[in-house]
């Protein structure tokens, strides 16, 4: 292997500013358990000073134990004739208080005189102070320079002036960063020799895809040394995009030979990449490379009789090797790797050749038809395999319910009653007459009603209940042209003070979808409950 490549996800902060997306706080965190799993060494969490959530996010990571990855806090250099100790950004960016800090400064003159406005001299001081003054707080510091690559083509000598200072003040890594997106492979080539024959610091990249070679250049600058490579899940990013790390990894471990992340790690991309694109709220991009449901797709004719002789003749890679699948037409063996492997992950032991397997198949399938998608819905999946393989247990029935939302002087209100039975063995081991219960309950929307009515009428039974919260709830319509009649699919993300899980439902009625996501969620902290008893009894 060549030396290894750090890799730097920034998809909680420079992702974030992709249009239309919006990351609640909790889905930040899972994102941050998942890039961990995954391998990634650097994640960069938000910019503390731009609003209340990054910093929240900075609280609430700490308590999670990560195995493989630091948390980053994102900032800009001081401002213009401030002292650093009295920037506001810079002490906000403190209370962080995170392993590593991410500076970005001006590297382009023209944003110097023109934006910061304020002369190139003070701009090379803004940049030492900052770093020189984070280094006391942080084990390492890492300069993002950025429109470093339109700053050195606008004003060599400056730019790599800039970058120079940032060297001296002890940043232990400079980026340099293609803002723009505007740069062409070969120019990138020749200006990171050149600054690889002025620095003597480990250098970064940072490349944006406005010019659809964020990728490419990504790998060229990786091929003249450069050993730090920052961006997004999927992409994401700001106007076209970052690079796409789902690209960046396997280009570079399968194809290059470089030591990024684990090797065995690399099969959980497809899982991340889709869990990035629900909690993001967007349709997964079916036709990415290596992690797009159609990467590995053979439709008929010469390729599929090829690809059953020898899959080389018309695959660059394996597909498992990156967690996805190969697809001819509709086979009884897709996604059959695929469940088997996330049973195992669950503990739920599926023999390969059972025909049960392939019936776990063939209704996934029948229930993707319908809109149903289990990435970030883990737990409504879990209760399917279980449900299949005959293992889930009955707690309660919704036997019906009853949502009114009306308006008055200029208000909207909402109320639910449901009516829930549950099974009588229960009741008997709960010393309870009743196996029924109709309660009613008023919610900020018809949602949070229905929510509040369904677990007050199951306290009484399960007590536990009290403490399961709805965390985060998101709609997508999956059919707009149908209109008023569109197929939806709800998310819910629920938590009860320690662990956090995801369920769906799917409906054309979002109230009845709704149901289906929060009825899942509860059964699976029952569920989860009771495989803990049993696992402490034996």
């Amino acid at each position: 292997m060549e030396p290894c490549v750090r890799i730097y996800d920034t998809t909680l902060r420079d992702g974030a500013q992709a249009f239309g997306v919006s990351f609640s706080l909790e889905d930040k965190l899972r994102i941050a358990e998942a890039l961990d799993d995954l391998g990634i060494h650097y994640l960069e969490g938000g910019w503390p000073g731009s609003n209340p959530k990054d910093l929240a996010f900075f609280e609430r990571v700490k308590k999670i134990k990560l195995r493989n990855t630091k948390i980053a806090a994102f900032s800009s250099t001081r401002r213009p004739n401030t002292p650093v100790e009295e920037d506001q950004n810079i002490q906000t960016l403190l209370k962080a208080e995170t392993p590593v800090y991410t500076i970005f400064g001006k590297s382009w003159d023209l944003h110097v005189l023109e934006v910061f406005k304020t002369t190139l001299e003070e701009n090379l001081r803004m940049i030492h102070d900052t770093v020189s003054y984070l280094k006391r707080f942080a084990d390492e510091v890492i300069y993002d320079a950025e429109h470093f690559f339109d700053g050195y083509k606008a004003n060599r000598e400056y730019a790599l002036e800039t970058i120079k200072v940032a060297a001296q003040a002890g940043a232990d890594c400079i980026v340099l960063a293609d803002t723009n997106g505007g740069t062409l492979w070969y120019e990138l080539e020749e200006i990171v020799e050149d600054v690889k024959n002025t620095l003597n610091v480990p250098l970064g990249i940072h490349t944006h895809n406005d010019s659809d070679l964020a990728v490419v250049n990504t790998l060229v600058a990786v091929r003249k040394g450069i050993t730090h490579v920052q961006g997004t899940i999927n992409g994401l990013g700001e106007r076209c995009g970052n690079a796409n790390l789902c690209s960046v990894i396997p280009n570079l471990v399968f194809k290059m030979g470089i030591d990024a992340i684990p090797r065995e790690n690399v099969k959980k991309l497809v899982a991340v990449s889709r869990l990035v694109s629900e909690l993001s709220n967007k349709p997964h991009d079916d036709h990415m490379p290596f992690v797009g449901e159609n990467a590995f797709a053979h439709k008929g004719g010469v390729h599929v009789s090829a690809i059953k002789v020898n899959p080389r003749t018309y695959e660059h890679i394996n597909p498992e090797l990156v967690g996805n699948e190969r697809k001819i037409s509709v086979s009884e063996l897709s996604g059959k790797s695929n469940i088997l492997e996330k049973a195992k992950e669950m503990g739920i032991e599926l023999d390969r050749d059972s025909p049960k397997v392939k019936e776990v198949v063939n209704r996934v399938k029948e229930l993707e038809a319908q809109g149903y998608h289990f990435e970030g819905a883990e737990a409504s999946f879990e209760l399917l395999l279980n449900e299949m393989t005959g293992k889930k247990k009955k707690y309660f029935d919704v036997l019906g319910f009853n949502v009114v939302t009306w308006r008055q002087d200029g208000k909207v209100y909402s109320e639910a009653s449901v009516k829930v039975k549950i099974p009588e063995e229960v009741a008997r081991q709960r010393k309870l007459k009743e196996v029924f219960e109709h309660t009613a309950s008023e919610g900020e929307g018809p949602v949070d009603a229905l929510d509040k009515a369904v677990r007050k009428a199951l306290e009484k039974f399960y007590p536990s209940l009290k403490k399961v919260r709805l965390a985060d709830y998101k709609v997508r319509i999956l059919n707009g042209q149908a209109g008023t009649r569109a197929t939806t699919r709800v998310l819910i993300e629920s938590t009860d003070g320690e662990k956090h899980w995801g369920t769906v439902g799917v409906s054309s009625n979002i109230i009845n979808a709704s149901l289906s996501a929060l009825v899942d969620s509860l059964v699976y902290k029952l569920y989860v409950e009771e495989k803990e008893r049993e696992a402490k009894e034996t």
